[in-house]
Protein backbone atom coordinates (compact mmCIF):
# COMPACT_ATOMS: atom_id res chain seq x y z
CA UNK A 1 0.00 0.00 0.00
CA UNK A 2 1.29 3.54 -0.33
CA UNK A 3 0.16 7.10 -1.43
CA UNK A 4 -0.13 8.46 -4.69
CA UNK A 5 3.75 8.64 -6.47
CA UNK A 6 5.37 6.84 -3.99
CA UNK A 7 6.68 3.82 -6.07
CA UNK A 8 4.49 1.29 -5.32
CA UNK A 9 4.26 -0.55 -8.90
CA UNK A 10 8.08 -0.02 -9.35
CA UNK A 11 8.51 -1.51 -6.01
CA UNK A 12 6.19 -4.85 -6.66
CA UNK A 13 7.71 -5.71 -10.22
CA UNK A 14 11.06 -5.99 -8.28
CA UNK A 15 8.81 -8.21 -5.81
CA UNK A 16 7.76 -10.24 -8.81
CA UNK A 17 11.29 -11.04 -10.35
CA UNK A 18 12.73 -12.28 -7.08
CA UNK A 19 9.42 -14.39 -5.49
CA UNK A 20 6.49 -16.39 -7.16
CA UNK A 21 4.11 -13.35 -6.90
CA UNK A 22 1.37 -12.53 -9.29
CA UNK A 23 -0.04 -8.41 -9.00
CA UNK A 24 -3.61 -7.82 -8.18
CA UNK A 25 -4.23 -4.27 -8.77
CA UNK A 26 -5.74 -2.54 -5.67
CA UNK A 27 -6.91 0.60 -7.75
CA UNK A 28 -10.44 1.75 -8.13
CA UNK A 29 -9.82 3.71 -10.93
CA UNK A 30 -7.24 1.29 -12.74
CA UNK A 31 -10.55 -0.43 -13.31
CA UNK A 32 -11.62 1.58 -15.93
CA UNK A 33 -10.83 1.01 -20.16
CA UNK A 34 -9.98 4.09 -21.61
CA UNK A 35 -8.40 5.71 -18.53
CA UNK A 36 -4.88 4.75 -19.17
CA UNK A 37 -2.70 8.01 -18.80
CA UNK A 38 -4.57 9.77 -15.81
CA UNK A 39 -4.36 6.27 -13.73
CA UNK A 40 -1.18 6.15 -14.53
CA UNK A 41 -1.58 2.58 -15.97
CA UNK A 42 1.36 0.42 -15.96
CA UNK A 43 2.74 0.29 -19.40
CA UNK A 44 2.83 -2.66 -21.72
CA UNK A 45 6.41 -4.02 -20.95
CA UNK A 46 6.20 -3.63 -17.49
CA UNK A 47 2.60 -6.04 -18.03
CA UNK A 48 4.42 -8.68 -19.88
CA UNK A 49 6.77 -8.88 -16.98
CA UNK A 50 4.50 -8.77 -13.91
CA UNK A 51 0.93 -9.65 -15.28
CA UNK A 52 -1.93 -6.84 -13.42
CA UNK A 53 -5.48 -8.43 -12.17
CA UNK A 54 -8.31 -6.75 -11.91
CA UNK A 55 -7.06 -4.02 -14.16
CA UNK A 56 -8.29 -2.46 -17.48
CA UNK A 57 -12.08 -4.43 -17.30
CA UNK A 58 -14.61 -2.47 -16.81
CA UNK A 59 -16.59 0.32 -18.46
CA UNK A 60 -16.11 3.90 -17.53
CA UNK A 61 -20.10 4.34 -17.96
CA UNK A 62 -20.16 1.17 -15.42
CA UNK A 63 -19.57 2.77 -11.58
CA UNK A 64 -17.83 -0.09 -9.61
CA UNK A 65 -17.85 -0.45 -6.12
CA UNK A 66 -15.83 -1.97 -2.78
CA UNK A 67 -18.29 -4.84 -2.74
CA UNK A 68 -17.80 -5.83 -6.37
CA UNK A 69 -13.66 -5.41 -6.01
CA UNK A 70 -14.01 -7.91 -2.49
CA UNK A 71 -16.03 -10.41 -4.82
CA UNK A 72 -13.56 -10.32 -7.89
CA UNK A 73 -10.16 -10.43 -5.53
CA UNK A 74 -11.35 -12.84 -3.57
CA UNK A 75 -11.45 -15.00 -7.21
CA UNK A 76 -8.34 -13.81 -8.42
CA UNK A 77 -6.50 -15.07 -5.16
CA UNK A 78 -8.04 -18.04 -5.21
CA UNK A 79 -6.69 -18.33 -8.96
CA UNK A 80 -3.15 -17.58 -8.33
CA UNK A 81 -3.18 -20.20 -5.45
CA UNK A 82 -4.51 -22.79 -7.29
CA UNK A 83 -1.57 -22.19 -9.71
CA UNK A 84 1.06 -22.52 -6.64
CA UNK A 85 1.73 -18.33 -6.12
CA UNK A 86 1.26 -15.84 -3.52
CA UNK A 87 -1.15 -13.01 -4.44
CA UNK A 88 0.68 -9.42 -4.13
CA UNK A 89 -2.11 -6.70 -3.51
CA UNK A 90 -0.84 -3.19 -5.26
CA UNK A 91 -2.76 -0.11 -5.32
CA UNK A 92 -3.64 2.89 -3.11
CA UNK A 93 -7.61 2.50 -2.81
CA UNK A 94 -7.51 1.69 1.02
CA UNK A 95 -11.78 1.11 1.30
CA UNK A 96 -10.72 -1.72 -1.30
CA UNK A 97 -8.11 -2.91 1.58
CA UNK A 98 -10.33 -2.35 4.35
CA UNK A 99 -12.93 -4.38 3.06
CA UNK A 100 -11.40 -7.37 1.75
CA UNK A 101 -9.94 -7.69 5.21
CA UNK A 102 -12.60 -7.17 7.45
CA UNK A 103 -15.73 -6.98 5.68
CA UNK A 104 -18.27 -3.89 4.79
CA UNK A 105 -19.76 -2.73 8.11
CA UNK A 106 -23.34 -3.09 8.60
CA UNK A 107 -25.18 0.16 6.92
CA UNK A 108 -28.51 1.21 6.93
CA UNK A 109 -29.69 1.03 3.39
CA UNK A 110 -30.10 4.24 1.23
CA UNK A 111 -33.19 6.76 1.81
CA UNK A 112 -34.27 8.63 -1.08
CA UNK A 113 -35.85 11.15 0.58
CA UNK A 114 -33.23 12.21 2.57
CA UNK A 115 -30.60 11.53 -0.40
CA UNK A 116 -32.49 14.31 -1.77
CA UNK A 117 -32.56 16.49 0.03
CA UNK A 118 -28.38 16.56 0.75
CA UNK A 119 -28.29 17.47 -2.81
CA UNK A 120 -30.71 20.34 -2.32
CA UNK A 121 -28.65 21.51 0.00
CA UNK A 122 -24.94 20.65 -1.81
CA UNK A 123 -26.80 22.26 -4.90
CA UNK A 124 -27.57 25.54 -3.04
CA UNK A 125 -24.12 25.50 -0.68
CA UNK A 126 -21.75 23.43 -2.74
CA UNK A 127 -20.04 19.96 -1.61
CA UNK A 128 -17.40 21.67 0.41
CA UNK A 129 -19.76 23.10 2.67
CA UNK A 130 -21.38 19.86 3.30
CA UNK A 131 -17.84 18.45 4.17
CA UNK A 132 -17.12 21.01 6.42
CA UNK A 133 -20.69 19.67 8.38
CA UNK A 134 -19.82 16.38 7.94
CA UNK A 135 -16.27 17.35 10.08
CA UNK A 136 -18.12 18.35 12.92
CA UNK A 137 -20.22 15.49 13.17
CA UNK A 138 -17.08 12.75 11.71
CA UNK A 139 -14.01 14.30 11.26
CA UNK A 140 -12.26 10.72 11.27
CA UNK A 141 -14.04 10.22 8.23
CA UNK A 142 -14.12 13.85 6.45
CA UNK A 143 -10.28 13.82 6.84
CA UNK A 144 -10.58 10.33 4.54
CA UNK A 145 -12.71 12.50 1.72
CA UNK A 146 -12.09 14.68 -1.09
CA UNK A 147 -14.49 17.87 -0.48
CA UNK A 148 -16.12 17.35 -3.55
CA UNK A 149 -16.93 13.83 -3.63
CA UNK A 150 -20.37 14.23 -3.45
CA UNK A 151 -21.16 10.36 -3.46
CA UNK A 152 -19.44 9.90 -0.56
CA UNK A 153 -20.15 12.83 1.12
CA UNK A 154 -23.56 12.21 0.89
CA UNK A 155 -23.59 8.39 2.28
CA UNK A 156 -21.49 9.50 5.15
CA UNK A 157 -23.95 12.25 5.90
CA UNK A 158 -26.70 9.38 5.22
CA UNK A 159 -25.56 7.14 7.77
CA UNK A 160 -24.93 9.56 10.16
CA UNK A 161 -28.73 11.38 10.01
CA UNK A 162 -30.11 8.33 10.03
CA UNK A 163 -28.63 6.40 13.26
CA UNK A 164 -26.90 9.26 14.82
CA UNK A 165 -23.38 7.28 15.15
CA UNK A 166 -20.92 8.22 13.02
CA UNK A 167 -19.87 6.23 9.98
CA UNK A 168 -16.32 5.87 11.26
CA UNK A 169 -17.88 4.38 14.35
CA UNK A 170 -20.09 2.23 12.27
CA UNK A 171 -16.43 0.89 10.84
CA UNK A 172 -14.88 0.59 14.28
CA UNK A 173 -17.48 -1.05 16.07
CA UNK A 174 -17.56 -3.80 12.87
CA UNK A 175 -14.14 -4.25 12.88
CA UNK A 176 -14.32 -4.83 16.97
CA UNK A 177 -16.96 -7.60 16.47
CA UNK A 178 -14.16 -8.74 13.88
CA UNK A 179 -11.75 -9.18 16.20
CA UNK A 180 -14.36 -10.58 18.85
CA UNK A 181 -15.28 -12.96 16.82
CA UNK A 182 -11.35 -14.59 15.88
CA UNK A 183 -8.75 -16.00 17.87
CA UNK A 184 -5.98 -13.59 16.20
CA UNK A 185 -6.34 -10.43 18.46
CA UNK A 186 -5.99 -7.22 16.45
CA UNK A 187 -4.62 -8.25 13.12
CA UNK A 188 -7.62 -10.84 13.12
CA UNK A 189 -9.92 -10.70 10.15
CA UNK A 190 -12.69 -12.13 8.38
CA UNK A 191 -9.97 -12.81 5.11
CA UNK A 192 -8.90 -16.44 5.86
CA UNK A 193 -5.10 -16.38 4.61
CA UNK A 194 -2.11 -14.52 6.38
CA UNK A 195 -1.26 -11.24 5.47
CA UNK A 196 1.50 -9.23 5.57
CA UNK A 197 0.47 -5.16 5.34
CA UNK A 198 3.63 -3.45 3.87
CA UNK A 199 3.69 0.68 2.97
CA UNK A 200 6.03 2.74 0.92
CA UNK A 201 5.89 6.47 1.23
CA UNK A 202 8.68 9.25 0.90
CA UNK A 203 10.03 10.17 4.39
CA UNK A 204 9.59 14.13 3.30
CA UNK A 205 5.77 15.56 2.43
CA UNK A 206 8.02 17.80 0.38
CA UNK A 207 9.29 14.83 -1.88
CA UNK A 208 6.11 13.27 -2.38
CA UNK A 209 4.95 16.93 -3.20
CA UNK A 210 7.64 16.82 -5.84
CA UNK A 211 6.98 13.25 -7.12
CA UNK A 212 3.29 14.41 -7.90
CA UNK A 213 4.52 17.32 -9.63
CA UNK A 214 6.75 15.63 -11.98
CA UNK A 215 4.27 12.65 -12.36
CA UNK A 216 1.39 15.31 -13.39
CA UNK A 217 3.19 17.05 -15.87
CA UNK A 218 4.12 14.01 -17.18
CA UNK A 219 1.04 13.00 -18.28
CA UNK A 220 0.26 15.90 -19.50
CA UNK A 221 3.12 15.50 -21.83
CA UNK A 222 1.75 12.02 -22.33
CA UNK A 223 -1.53 13.42 -23.86
CA UNK A 224 -3.75 13.28 -20.66
CA UNK A 225 -6.09 16.26 -22.02
CA UNK A 226 -6.67 13.75 -26.00
CA UNK A 227 -7.40 11.15 -23.63
CA UNK A 228 -9.94 12.51 -21.69
CA UNK A 229 -11.34 14.13 -24.79
CA UNK A 230 -11.81 10.77 -26.55
CA UNK A 231 -13.90 9.92 -23.47
CA UNK A 232 -15.82 13.07 -24.22
CA UNK A 233 -16.38 11.85 -27.46
CA UNK A 234 -18.62 9.18 -26.74
CA UNK A 235 -21.53 10.79 -25.95
CA UNK A 236 -22.60 8.59 -22.86
CA UNK A 237 -19.77 10.05 -20.30
CA UNK A 238 -20.45 12.94 -17.15
CA UNK A 239 -18.19 14.16 -15.04
CA UNK A 240 -20.54 13.06 -11.84
CA UNK A 241 -19.27 9.09 -12.58
CA UNK A 242 -17.00 8.20 -10.45
CA UNK A 243 -14.75 6.96 -12.92
CA UNK A 244 -14.64 10.39 -14.25
CA UNK A 245 -14.21 12.34 -10.83
CA UNK A 246 -11.45 11.11 -10.04
CA UNK A 247 -8.19 13.17 -9.75
CA UNK A 248 -6.90 14.47 -13.07
CA UNK A 249 -9.89 13.83 -15.01
CA UNK A 250 -12.19 16.06 -13.12
CA UNK A 251 -9.70 19.21 -13.57
CA UNK A 252 -9.59 17.76 -17.45
CA UNK A 253 -12.70 18.28 -17.72
CA UNK A 254 -13.92 20.85 -15.92
CA UNK A 255 -11.01 22.53 -18.06
CA UNK A 256 -12.34 21.30 -21.47
CA UNK A 257 -15.82 22.33 -20.61
CA UNK A 258 -13.98 26.10 -20.24
CA UNK A 259 -14.30 26.55 -16.35
CA UNK A 260 -11.20 28.01 -16.44
CA UNK A 261 -7.41 28.08 -18.13
CA UNK A 262 -4.82 25.47 -18.50
CA UNK A 263 -2.61 27.06 -15.63
CA UNK A 264 -5.19 26.77 -13.21
CA UNK A 265 -6.19 23.41 -14.80
CA UNK A 266 -2.75 22.31 -13.83
CA UNK A 267 -2.86 24.22 -10.10
CA UNK A 268 -6.13 22.28 -8.85
CA UNK A 269 -4.86 19.26 -10.43
CA UNK A 270 -1.61 19.63 -8.06
CA UNK A 271 -3.59 20.78 -5.71
CA UNK A 272 -6.70 17.73 -5.66
CA UNK A 273 -3.96 15.02 -5.98
CA UNK A 274 -1.81 16.27 -2.77
CA UNK A 275 -5.15 16.06 -1.14
CA UNK A 276 -6.04 12.37 -1.88
CA UNK A 277 -1.99 11.59 -0.86
CA UNK A 278 -2.79 13.19 2.50
CA UNK A 279 -6.11 11.29 2.46
CA UNK A 280 -4.75 7.92 1.83
CA UNK A 281 -1.62 8.49 4.43
CA UNK A 282 -4.44 9.37 7.01
CA UNK A 283 -5.62 5.59 6.35
CA UNK A 284 -2.08 4.33 6.46
CA UNK A 285 -1.04 5.95 9.55
CA UNK A 286 -4.34 4.27 11.99
CA UNK A 287 -3.79 0.96 10.01
CA UNK A 288 -2.82 -1.95 12.24
CA UNK A 289 0.62 -3.96 12.27
CA UNK A 290 1.37 -1.82 9.21
CA UNK A 291 5.45 -1.85 8.42
CA UNK A 292 6.59 0.91 6.94
CA UNK A 293 9.50 1.38 4.44
CA UNK A 294 10.81 4.72 3.34
CA UNK A 295 11.60 5.33 -0.32
CA UNK A 296 14.41 7.45 0.16
CA UNK A 297 16.37 4.49 2.00
CA UNK A 298 18.95 3.20 -0.17
CA UNK A 299 18.23 -0.93 0.81
CA UNK A 300 14.63 -0.13 0.20
CA UNK A 301 14.51 -3.21 -2.03
CA UNK A 302 16.79 -5.19 -0.07
CA UNK A 303 15.06 -4.55 3.04
CA UNK A 304 11.28 -5.28 1.82
CA UNK A 305 13.00 -8.62 -0.09
CA UNK A 306 13.66 -9.69 2.85
CA UNK A 307 10.85 -9.42 4.65
CA UNK A 308 8.62 -10.85 1.69
CA UNK A 309 10.90 -13.67 1.86
CA UNK A 310 10.66 -14.35 5.55
CA UNK A 311 7.04 -14.23 5.71
CA UNK A 312 6.75 -16.62 2.60
CA UNK A 313 9.10 -19.25 4.50
CA UNK A 314 6.98 -19.03 7.48
CA UNK A 315 3.91 -19.73 5.75
CA UNK A 316 6.37 -23.42 3.86
CA UNK A 317 6.83 -23.97 7.30
CA UNK A 318 3.67 -23.77 8.75
CA UNK A 319 4.10 -21.27 11.02
CA UNK A 320 1.27 -20.84 13.83
CA UNK A 321 0.57 -17.75 11.85
CA UNK A 322 -0.99 -18.98 9.02
CA UNK A 323 -4.25 -19.85 10.06
CA UNK A 324 -6.71 -21.22 6.75
CA UNK A 325 -4.75 -20.69 3.68
CA UNK A 326 -1.07 -20.22 1.78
Amino acid sequence: MGPTCAGKTGLAVELVRRFPLEIISVDSTQVYRGLDIGTAKPDQATLVEAPHRLLDFRDPAQPYSAAEFCRDARSEIDAIHAQGRVPLLVGGTMLYFRALLWGLAPLPEADPELRARLDARAAHRGWPALHRELAEVDPETAARLNPEDGQRLQRALEVYELTGVPLSEHHRQHRYAVELSNSGGAAASTFPFRVLPMTVAPHERARLHARIEERFHAMLSQGLVREVQRLRQRGDLHPELPALKSVGYRQVWQYLDGDYDDARMVERGLVATRQLAKRQLTWLRGWPELEWFRLEDPDLIRRVAERVAAFLAAGEAGSNVRPKGT
